[in-house]
């Protein structure tokens, strides 16, 4: 098979293979064809891969932040060198256009390894004077092993956004991918080998949802940070309470995007396809709760029908294809499901609403007006690509309904009155924010969500304080005083 890797896992630099494990069969979603055959971990390799990382963990600690830095920033370079060959294997893993991967998959995890590699350096503590000559130094110290687990729709990224920081900071990383899209995450490993990382680093372990529970169970794991839905992320955070292990869960949503009528129609569109209809809809910030004020409701619904006729759907690989399938058969099923109880609920369907006739797991953009907030398909996260376009009348109204949500993990507004934007977003029970764009992730700036959609952060400096934490040294220049 073309796709087939020399083995399933990546432990301590090398490709291991236990074929006793469950087996896993990557699929390709614009054909249905299997590419690829894996096999899920064995509590040997489980055990293998945290020995591992916690073998080589002390070492790659007491490395310089610029050693550490020099090795993840080389890594950047050699992941942009293949960009053509990541991005067909992307492609292949998750469906999604080869337009869209060669821009917005590998590049974004080059740009984590880069940014990540390029803070290492700095990553110190503080010195704080006190009264008397006494004073306390603070020193930043690595956690230990870090565990990731990734979702399907961003194999390549997720695999980077988790594994840069933690290796910044001196952590060593076992890397769970989904096992749906299990292919990019070891070529992520194989790339840190080349660029100079020690064996044991960076390890990627294959598996279903009990491989995951028992690293996250796993005494030896300091540290969990999980890319998925509510569901399992409520699953793994509390297991990792049981062990006060650190976490980080980015977790899914049913983001808002409010359009005001006095907002350019066309970028307002643009920001609907964006957070709608890229990766076929797979993106957890999706905007896919449109509110459009009331007096330009059906020109933007036109327009936006207009533009909606120029996807080009079809084989991924074509470059000039726009709209690809769905992850898999499951995915799509769910996603056909949700646009029945849409028709069913009394929306109106204006654009799209089946799947298309051919090999794969293709279904139309899809676009439903007059939804009110008690519908299924604005209650609850899709996954696919659905809109639901709900009206409005007043910014106060709007707002009480956006929030009304137990997600909180990204928002959007589209106006040209600056004043009330910032009003907005301020307004906003969500942890990232959009004026007049949406669903940009730039690894310079914190990503991730609030109320049911997530604990810390991604990306930035602050991705820093989730993967380290600081040793407190209290220094006295003076005797000791005590009451007896």
């Amino acid at each position: 098979m073309k796709f087939q890797p020399r083995a399933s896992h990546f432990i301590d630099g090398e490709y291991v293979e236990d074929t006793n494990g469950a087996a896993i069969e990557v699929i390709y979603p614009a054909t249905g064809e299997v590419i690829a055959r894996l096999h899920s971990a064995t509590p040997a390799i489980v055990e293998k891969a945290l020995n591992s990382a916690k073998n080589a963990q002390a070492a790659w600690a007491a490395l310089s932040g610029t050693e550490r830095g020099r090795i993840l920033r080389r890594a950047s370079d050699i992941m942009r060198e293949r960009n053509y060959d990541l991005s067909v294997l992307e492609t292949h893993d998750t469906g999604k256009p080869f337009q869209e991967t060669t821009v917005a998959d590998a590049t974004s995890g080059a740009d984590a390894l880069e940014y990540f590699g390029g803070l290492a350096a700095s990553l110190t503590g503080e010195h704080i004077p006190l009264g008397g000559g006494d004073f306390v130094y603070t020193i930043r110290e690595a956690l230990g092993v870090c565990v990731g687990i990734g979702a399907w729709n961003y194999p390549t990224q997720i695999a980077c956004w988790k594994g840069a920081p933690a290796l910044a900071c001196g952590n060593t990383m076992v890397f769970k991918p989904s096992e749906t899209t299990p292919l990019s995450a070891l070529k992520v490993a194989e790339i840190l080998v080349e660029a100079g990382a020690p064996k044991g680093v960076y390890n990627v372990i294959q598996g279903y949802g009990d491989v995951g529970a028992s690293l996250v169970s796993d005494p030896r794991v300091a540290k969990v940070s999980l890319t998925g839905s509510v569901p399992t992320g409520r699953k793994v955070y509390a297991a990792a309470a049981d062990g006060m292990k650190h976490v980080t869960m980015e977790l899914g949503g049913k983001s808002p995007m409010i359009v005001f009528d006095d907002a350019d129609i066309e970028n307002a569109v643009s920001g609907a396809i964006l957070g709608n209809f890229y990766s076929s809809g797979q993106v957890c910030s999706n905007g896919t709760r449109v509110f459009v004020q009331k007096g330009i409701k059906e020109a933007f619904l036109k327009r936006l029908s207009e533009r909606l006729d120029h996807a080009k759907i079809g084989d991924p690989m074509d470059e000039d294809v726009s709209f690809g399938p769905m992850v898999s058969e499951n995915q799509m099923n769910i996603t056909l499901g949700y646009i029945e109880k849409g028709k069913a609920e009394g929306a109106r369907l204006v654009y799209g609403g089946e799947r298309i006739e051919r090999d794969g797991y293709f279904v139309q953009p899809t676009v439903f007006a007059d939804v009110t907030d008690n519908m299924t398909i604005a209650r609850e996260e899709i996954f696919g690509p659905v809109m639901s376009v709900l009206d409005f009348e007043t910014e106060e109204e709007v707002m009480a309904r956006a929030n009304d949500t137990e997600f909180g993990l990204a928002a959007g507004v589209f106006t040209n009155d600056l004043t009330r934007a910032h009003r907005i977003v301020a307004g906003f029970e969500a942890g990232t924010c959009y004026i007049n764009t949406y669903n940009l992730a730039p690894v310079e700036a914190p990503f991730g969500g609030s109320k049911m959609s997530g604990v810390g952060r991604e990306n930035s400096k602050l991705a820093i304080n989730h993967f380290s934490e600081m040793k407190t040294v209290y220094v006295s220049m003076n005797d000791v005083e005590a009451p007896y």
